[in-house]
C-alpha cells in the first residue's frame, strides 16, 4: 500500500486540520499539547476489598502515576450488595467491591481528593458512586466544587456492547442527565459523562463503528440534556469527555483519534450550535486494547501495549491506561502493573515523541486514513439519525447486529490465517502458564467484605434509611432529579443494593430482547 499526494489532493488545511488548539482540532485540542503538559497516566485498577485496592492505588501513585482510575466489581456495577445471591462468586473479581460509604472511605484512605484526579468506570450505578465520592470529599473538608475527574456514566453503550445495565434505556438516560444537571451546579470541574467507544471496540466493532456508535450515544446525551429545558448546551458540553480504544492497526488508530476531534467539533458547532469553543473540543482517555492480549506467551502483550500506547500519544490523548501483560490470565500483578506504567513513562520521558505536536500531520498515509474514516463515520451517523437516534437503534438491535457481524468477520480472518496473531495462529510454542506469578483473590477477602456489610446494616439508623429510601422513590416517581436523595441515602450508609432496589421498584429492570 502506497499513499501519495493524490490521496489528499482535496485537503484544506484551515478547514480540515487547523493548528493545534484551533477548530476543528484535528491536530490537537491544546496549542502546546504535551510540550505544555503531558497526558495523565491513569492506570485502571481495583480488586478484592477497598483495603486491597487502596494499597494498589498508593503503590501506583508512589511509582509516578498521575491520576486514579477505579475498577468496580460486577455486583457493584449491577447494583447488588456483596451478600446478595446474585453476587456470589463475583465479589472483588473484576474490580473492587463497594457496598456502602464506609467502603469508599477505605478505598481513598490517605488519598487527598483535592490533589488527585479520579476516573470511575461505572454506569448504571454511577450516581450512587459519585455521591459516595462527594461524601468522602466532604469528610476530608474538600468542597465538591474542587473535585476533578470523571464518572463514565455512559449507560447507552451498556445495551450495545457490555451488559451492565439495570433499568430500561429511557430511565437510564434520565438518570444520566440527572447527574449532568447536578454536576453543572455542584461539581463544575467534574467530567459528567465519558462517552465510551472502548467497550464497543472490545466487543468486535471496527474503528469506524467505534467512533460512529460512540458519537451517536454522545448526541443522544446532548439532546436529552437540552430537552430537559434547564440546561444550555454550553453549560454542560465542555464537561463531556470520551473514552477510546487503542487497537493494533497503528496508523489507522492515530487517524481515528485525529478524526474523532474533527467530527465532534463539527457536531457541536453545526448541529447543536454551541458557541463556546470548549464545547467543540473532544477530550479523551485511551486504554490499550484488552481484546488483543493473548494468554499464549503473555510477555508479548507488553510489546503490543507499547505500540498501542504510542499510537494513542501520537493521536493526542489526554489520559492513558496501559494494560498489563498478564491480564489475559488474571487480574494484573503488582509487577506487571508497574511495567505497564513504565511503558508510558518511557514514551513520555525517553522517546522525545511528546516534544513534537501531531508529528504525523500532513502524512499522505495518516491524512488519507483520517478522511476515509470521517466518510465512513458520517455514513453510519446519517443511518442512525434516520432510524430516530441511538435509543431507537438500540431497541432495533442495530448496533449489536453490526458489531456481531464485524466481530465474526474479524475472527474468520484469524482462523483462516489471513490475519496473524503471534503465538496464537503463527509462531506457536508450548509454554506452561504456571511459570507466571498470577494475582488471586482470596475467598477470605470475600467473606470479610460480606461480614463488614452486614455489620454496617446493624449499627446504622435503619429507621432513617427507610425514610430516605422512600424519599428517593418519590423523587423518581415524580420525575425529579434523584442525585440529592441518593446523596442523603449514601451519607446515612444505605447500601448500593438498597438504593438500586428503590429505583428498580420505580423504573423496573431491563431484559434484553433477542436481536436475531
Amino acid at each position: 500500500m502506497l499513499f501519495t499526494p493524490k490521496d489528499i489532493k482535496d485537503l484544506d488545511y484551515k478547514q480540515d486540520l487547523g493548528d493545534p488548539g484551533e477548530y476543528p482540532f484535528t491536530r490537537g485540542v491544546y496549542p502546546t499539547m504535551y510540550t505544555g503538559r503531558l497526558w495523565t497516566m491513569r492506570q485502571y485498577a481495583g480488586y478484592a476489598t477497598p483495603e486491597e485496592s487502596n494499597r494498589r492505588y498508593r503503590f501506583l501513585l508512589r511509582q509516578g502515576q498521575t491520576g486514579l482510575s477505579v475498577a468496580f466489581d460486577l455486583p457493584t456495577q449491577m447494583g447488588y450488595d456483596s451478600d446478595h445471591p446474585m453476587a456470589e462468586a463475583e465479589v472483588g473479581k473484576t474490580g473492587v467491591a463497594i457496598d456502602t460509604l464506609e467502603d469508599m472511605e477505605m478505598l481513598f484512605h490517605k488519598i487527598p481528593l483535592d490533589k488527585v484526579s479520579t476516573s470511575m468506570t461505572i454506569n448504571a450505578t454511577a450516581g450512587i458512586l459519585l455521591a459516595m465520592y462527594i461524601a468522602i470529599a466532604e469528610k476530608q473538608r474538600i468542597s465538591p466544587s474542587l473535585l476533578t475527574g470523571t464518572v463514565q456514566n455512559d449507560v447507552l453503550k451498556e445495551y450495545i456492547a457490555r451488559g451492565t445495565y439495570i433499568y430500561p434505556p429511557a430511565a437510564s438516560l434520565k438518570i444520566t442527565v440527572d447527574i449532568m444537571e447536578y454536576c453543572s451546579t455542584h461539581l463544575p470541574k467534574w467530567n459528567t459523562v465519558s462517552v465510551s467507544g472502548y467497550h464497543i471496540r472490545e466487543a468486535g466493532a471496527t474503528a469506524a463503528q467505534e467512533l460512529a456508535f460512540t458519537f451517536a450515544n454522545g448526541i443522544a446525551y446532548v439532546q436529552a440534556a437540552i430537552q430537559r429545558g434547564k440546561l444550555e448546551v454550553d453549560s454542560f458540553a465542555p464537561r463531556i469527555s470520551f473514552f477510546f480504544n487503542a487497537h493494533n492497526n497503528f496508523f489507522e488508530e492515530i487517524a481515528k483519534f485525529r478524526v474523532a476531534r474533527r467530527i465532534w467539533a463539527r457536531i457541536m458547532r453545526e448541529k447543536f450550535k454551541a458557541r463556546n469553543s470548549k464545547s467543540w473540543m473532544l477530550r479523551f482517555h485511551t486504554q490499550t486494547a484488552g481484546s488483543t492480549l493473548t494468554a499464549q506467551e503473555p510477555y508479548n502483550n507488553a510489546i503490543r501495549v507499547a505500540l498501542q500506547a504510542l499510537a494513542a500519544v501520537l493521536g493526542g490523548t489526554q489520559s492513558l491506561h496501559t494494560n498489563s501483560s498478564d491480564e489475559a490470565l488474571a487480574l494484573p500483578s503488582e509487577e506487571s502493573v508497574k511495567l505497564a506504567l513504565r511503558t508510558q513513562q518511557i514514551i513520555a520521558f525517553e522517546s522525545n515523541v511528546p516534544e513534537v505536536i501531531d508529528p504525523l500531520g500532513g502524512s499522505y498515509c495518516v491524512e488519507s486514513l483520517t478522511n476515509e474514516l470521517e466518510k465512513k463515520v458520517n455514513e453510519y451517523l446519517n443511518s442512525i439519525e434516520e432510524m430516530g437516534g441511538a435509543l431507537a437503534a438500540i431497541e432495533r438491535g442495530y448496533f449489536q447486529k453490526e458489531i456481531h457481524k464485524s466481530a465474526y468477520e474479524y475472527q474468520k480472518t484469524v482462523e483462516r490465517g489471513e490475519r496473524t496473531i503471534v503465538s496464537v495462529n503463527k509462531f506457536l510454542t508450548e509454554e506452561p502458564i504456571k511459570k507466571y506469578s498470577l494475582l488471586k483473590v482470596s475467598p477470605q477477602v470475600v467473606r470479610r467484605q460480606i461480614e463488614k456489610t452486614k455489620r454496617i446494616r446493624q449499627k446504622r439508623n435503619n429507621k432513617r434509611i427507610k425514610v430516605l429510601l422512600h424519599t428517593l422513590k418519590k423523587a423518581a416517581i415524580d420525575n425529579e432529579n434523584v442525585m440529592e436523595p441518593i446523596l442523603s441515602c449514601v451519607k446515612a450508609y444505605a447500601t448500593i443494593g438498597e438504593i438500586s432496589d428503590a429505583l428498580r421498584e420505580v423504573y423496573g429492570e431491563y431484559k434484553e430482547k433477542s436481536i436475531f
